[in-house]
């Protein structure tokens, strides 16, 4: 049974929370601080978890250095909890090693999709993909092409990384409206999208119309192009 290292102040969530866990499977230990969430990952008992479920906002501290001690104990995923919908607070806890975050408030099943997609990847995905002059840092957040570092907002980071994670498959529109519902704040339709897509393009690509690395499916969705992906 895996387990989830729940980091939330908030008692009625993290209440609502290991009941959600507890019912798909998952074993939840709780802290409500940072000092209570150190304490237990320095806990001589040698207790281990599977992933971390950590909420930006403490009363003592913040989720970052949470975060921090999470990633120098135990090599585990860390997803980010957050209410503020702030992208520079999402960019700042992708950048110190974060897997991934949700919004509140979220629904249960896209909370658990997300669990799942990140105890999937955990150990298995390469942390550097190179692509067509493109490189992919997921330990660091940074991404490059020609070796020039590009700024991407967090939606745009995590439907890059959507394809980095999927190199030999063909990914469905409606697949990547779970992966992306909510990232930004606010409900991602078809025609958002479609936007963001075009977006990713114009900085990623070296001709948006002519794209080799996000590559369109007639019909069905997208797919990453072909070249070296490597670690």
């Amino acid at each position: 049974m895996k387990s989830i290292f729940l980091v939330e102040d908030d008692k009625e969530i993290a209440k609502n929370l290991t009941l959600l866990l507890s019912a798909e499977g998952f074993t939840a230990v709780h802290a409500a601080t940072q000092q209570e969430a150190v304490s237990m990952l320095s806990d001589s008992s040698g207790r281990k978890f599977d992933l971390a479920l950590v909420d930006i906002s403490l009363p003592d501290g913040n989720g970052f250095a949470v975060c921090t001690e999470i990633k120098e104990a135990q090599d585990i995923p860390v997803i980010f909890l957050t209410a503020s919908g702030d992208e520079a607070s999402v960019v700042t806890g992708l950048n110190m090693g974060a897997d991934d975050y949700i919004t509140k408030p979220f629904r249960p099943r896209e909370l658990i999709a997300r669990i799942k997609a990140a105890l999937r990847k955990s150990g298995q995905s390469p942390s550097v993909f190179e692509l067509q002059g493109l490189s992919v840092d997921t330990a660091s957040g940074i991404v490059k092409k020609h070796g020039k570092e590009i700024s991407l907002s967090a939606l745009e980071y995590r439907l890059l990384l959507v394809f980095t994670a999927n190199p030999g498959s063909i990914i469905t529109r409606d697949r990547l409206l779970d992966e992306l519902w909510d990232a930004a704040g606010e409900f991602v339709n078809n025609n958002t999208l479609t936007v963001y897509i075009k977006r990713l393009r114009e900085k990623i690509e070296e001709d948006p119309a002519d794209p080799k690395i996000i590559l369109t499916v007639r019909g069905t969705g997208y797919r990453l192009g072909g070249g070296d992906v490597s670690k």
